[in-house]
């Protein structure tokens, strides 16, 4: 079997920054995929799928990790490991759909910034609000992709299934990594993914909310090798 190649799908709002500092340090073979031209979770997969051929390791933080779980479930035979980052494996619930389309509406009437300083609780602890620097990446983010982008992306994601037969079917080796204080998708959600996947090790994280990747680079770098030091 030829080497598996990482794919990095990031999540809703989300660039290549979320990701930049993991791809600079692993030095892998590694691709990004495009979350931001598709209309539904299942097309977002299958363009990550052919992205490469061969087998492959995706790497999805949230929304990323609804497309990761989609790409296993469409290429389970090319799917060689995987690391599912801040997510979860549940369809939306009816109060979750009502919440994005309301935030949808917001983002049209009032202005996209606004949505967006509106989440940021939502998506940096509170001790990471205080770093100007992780600040600004992140609402940086947000300005790329844009409000329509953000509105195709909220519909994707309440259109999506729910994986857990996905997760109970797969034998490769899982990451399944999550912060303390995601208050997006709590650790509840992560120790539930771990306990159906068979070879899944279980990474929490203290003092770190929901963007995992840039609040605790080091640390989700450093949870990467791991997984994918056991794939090698």
């Amino acid at each position: 079997m030829s080497a598996a190649t990482p794919i990095f799908v990031p999540g809703l709002l989300c660039t290549e920054i979320l990701f930049q500092q993991q791809r600079a340090a692993l030095r892998c073979d590694d691709r990004l995929a495009d979350t931001t031209t598709h209309e539904s979770i299942t097309a977002m997969a299958a363009a990550a799928l052919a992205l490469v051929d061969g087998p492959i390791v995706p790497i999805g933080l949230s929304m990323g990790g609804y497309v990761a779980q989609e790409m296993a479930r469409q290429a389970p035979d090319r799917v060689v490991g995987m690391a599912l980052l801040s997510t979860n494996c549940r369809a939306d619930t009816a109060e979750q759909t009502s919440q994005r389309e309301a935030a949808i509406k917001l983002a049209a009437h009032k202005g996209f910034q606004g949505v967006t300083r509106h989440l940021l609780p939502r998506l940096l602890s509170d001790p990471a609000q205080q770093d100007k620097a992780l600040v600004d990446a992140v609402l940086t983010m947000a300005r790329d992709i844009g409000r329509h982008v953000f509105a195709d992306q909220q519909r994707a994601i309440m259109g999506r299934r729910a994986q857990h037969d996905t997760l109970a079917g797969f034998d490769a080796p899982l990451l399944v990594l999550c912060g303390k204080l995601d208050v997006l998708t709590p650790p509840e959600l992560s120790v539930e993914m771990a306990s159906l996947a068979p070879n899944a090790d279980l990474c929490l994280l203290d003092g770190v909310g929901h963007l995992s990747s840039m609040e605790a680079p080091d640390a989700v770098t450093e949870a990467l090798r791991g997984l994918l030091a056991k794939i090698a």
